[in-house]
């Protein structure tokens, strides 16, 4: 069951089987989210709804990824934290801010180069896991609430 979630609905294990790598798993998470998000942008949902899921996203991470990051590592199929940054990123956002927020969080998350999302990857566990995409989805939502703000 946590490898299930972990991996976004075994989304962070389609890289391997297509070209033999982790690699870009981050990014099936992030799409995962994209999905999500465009879900709750037709619906019309409340902002709330998008805080909501951002929750249930990150708290799933923090339980889903414990097992698997106990040793310190950060298994590169673990993309429940991507799925979990990317929805923060999109809380309460539609239109180019959304497209924005997402983009900003994704390449927060790749580069590491903002403040907080390498020392936030330094944390132990699950909690590290975690964080330093949380941390690149609160990049990515101020950017789109910028946006939003300006236009």
């Amino acid at each position: 069951m946590r490898r299930a979630v972990a991996s976004s609905g075994y989304l962070g294990l389609v890289p391997s089987r297509l070209w033999g790598s982790d690699s870009g798993a981050g990014t099936f998470g992030a799409a995962l989210a994209a999905a999500i998000g465009i879900l709750v942008v037709a619906a019309s949902a409340p902002w709330w709804v998008s805080l909501v899921l951002a929750g249930m996203a990150t708290f799933l991470s923090l339980w889903s990824a414990a097992p698997f990051s106990a040793s310190g590592e950060d298994p590169g199929w673990v993309c429940i934290d991507e799925t979990a940054g990317t929805l923060i990123a999109l809380i309460g956002l539609g239109g180019w801010p959304w497209l924005l927020a997402l983009v900003v969080a994704r390449m927060a998350d790749i580069f590491k180069v903002l403040p907080g999302v390498r020392a936030a990857e330094r944390l132990p566990g699950a909690v590290g896991v975690t964080a330093d995409d949380v941390v690149a989805g609160l990049y990515g939502l101020a950017a789109g609430w910028g946006l939003a703000a300006l236009l």
